[in-house]
């Protein structure tokens, strides 16, 4: 496999600064999506009342990879994230396996998005008189995604950064609203006491909770773009996982307390799609609700335009390397975007998307558990590997770190990461939607995602040292 000259691979440098990456960040997160599909499930199957404290809780851990993540990051350049951490934290063949588990959780998430996209937006343009397949709505949003994705670096953020900031909006509207007229049983705090959060349930809702911050780690895939990485991606990541865990513990608790805490079980067992449209039609009025729901579509657009742009980037770097096909380190001769990776993966989407047209596939029922479910496994188990991945990285030369950057966060991260996989897996019914094969499968399924990477880095070692040697390389190296 050849690798092409660099001077037809480079990514556009010093376009992005702190605020754009940011952009993607949140974009990538969607934390009006996480809201509004995530919160009233993890009420019903999870703690109950105490999931804004579920939310805390994560962003602690969060925070807490985070600092091992980013005293990593100062040294680590390279479009693939993941897979330069651990390749250069635990080796070639466990990077390389890395890469595939983050490949496949990261496609499997975005598809996840077209179904609910297709769903959510066939169902508003039915309303409008205009009667389309979900799969079919799908199909646009992939050319337009394609489109997009093309165009330069700085064009991406700053379209990513209007549609959060209008979801930012709307979300603000609402808690504004609910701080206004208070709750029926005022602005109660037992959604944040121990006795409500540390409960059986807890683990349940972790499920949930945890892919609700999938996508704060992509600060390092911009690194090769980012301006003055050294300081803009450690500071976009920290300020990505505060503003995430703000706005998810915040707007989760002022929904409760707008029902009332004694009453939320209840209303979210009754309707659990309607809670979040149900007070703001009550508190502000209908324009709230409609523009939530809008903005609900147009913040599943944001997430999977921010995928596509991270499994773009992650083909680019692992093709560089001669991991995956050549045509995938070249980037636009003017947006410098990897855009022939962008092709190949709205053409695996489009087949994908006609194949479950033609096989009458729920987008609900069965594309969104197919797609989600592999996404929280498989990103779990790849930070519990760059938590390892910094500690082995600081063993032989500390650098500039201390104990905590270098050994005791990377520690409790992994131990958490590491339960967290065990959660998702013992529950996997939950993302699944009930008692099925797919709950061994799809653990399986990824254990031999990650077996086929490790497998692929030792033949290269075996029979192909010199492209072996390239693997998980640095920016200054490449």
């Amino acid at each position: 496999m050849t690798v092409p000259s660099p001077a037809s691979t480079g990514l556009r440098q010093n376009a992005l600064g702190l605020w754009s990456i940011v952009f993607f960040v949140i974009a990538t997160n969607g934390p009006l999506t996480a809201l509004v599909g995530v919160v009233a499930t993890a009420i019903l199957m999870g703690n109950g009342i105490g999931v804004p404290g579920a939310f805390l809780i994560a962003g602690a851990v969060y925070l807490v990879f985070t600092v091992g993540f980013v005293a990593m990051g100062r040294y680590i350049r390279n479009a693939g994230a993941f897979y330069a951490y651990v390749s250069n934290g635990l080796g070639r063949p466990l990077g390389t396996a890395s890469a595939f588990l983050a490949i496949v959780a990261y496609a499997g998430l975005q598809f996840a998005c077209y179904g609910l996209i297709g769903f959510f937006a066939a169902t508003a343009l039915a309303g409008w008189g205009l009667a389309l397949p979900w799969w079919v709505v799908g199909l646009a949003v992939a050319a337009l995604v394609q489109l997009f994705s093309s165009r330069n670096v700085v064009f991406n953020g700053r379209f990513l950064g209007l549609l959060m900031l209008a979801e930012l909006a709307v979300v603000l509207v609402f808690d504004a609203a609910v701080l206004a007229h208070g709750g029926p049983e005022g602005f109660s705090l037992a959604p944040l006491r121990p006795e409500h959060v540390l409960v059986p349930g807890l683990g349940a809702a972790f499920v949930f909770v945890a892919g609700s911050f999938m996508g704060f780690e992509t600060t390092a895939i911009y690194a090769e773009e980012a301006r003055e990485p050294e300081r803009t991606v450690p500071a976009a990541t920290y300020i990505a996982v505060l503003l995430i865990t703000a706005t998810l513990a915040l707007s989760s608790w002022l929904l409760i307390v707008s029902f009332g805490p004694s009453q939320i079980l209840a209303a979210a067992a009754k309707d659990p799609g309607g809670l979040w449209f149900d007070r703001a039609n009550l508190l502000v009025g209908a324009w709230l609700s409609d523009a939530i729901n809008v903005l609900l579509i147009t913040s599943l657009f944001a997430v999977i335009l921010s995928f596509q742009n991270t499994l773009s980037r992650y083909l680019f770097a692992l093709a560089r390397e001669g991991l995956a096909p050549a045509a995938f380190a070249r980037t636009h001769p003017r947006h410098r975007t990897p855009h022939l990776a962008g092709y190949a993966l709205t053409a695996l989407v489009a087949t994908l998307l006609v194949l479950c047209g033609l096989a009458g596939v729920d987008p609900m029922t069965q594309v969104l558990p197919l797609g989600s479910a592999p996404a929280a496994l498989g990103i779990l188990a790849v930070q519990a590997l760059t938590s390892l991945a910094v500690i082995g990285f600081f063993r032989a030369r500390p650098r500039h770190t201390n104990l905590w950057q270098r050994l005791l966060a990377p520690a409790l991260s992994f131990v958490a990461m590491a339960v967290g996989v065990v959660l998702i897996v013992r529950n996997m019914r939950l993302l699944t939607g009930g008692e099925s094969a797919l709950n061994l499968l799809i653990p399986l399924a990824m254990l031999g995602v990650g077996l086929a990477g490790t497998g692929w880095a030792l033949w290269l070692r075996r029979y192909r040292a010199e492209r072996y040697a390239r693997l998980g390389r640095l920016l200054d190296e490449v």
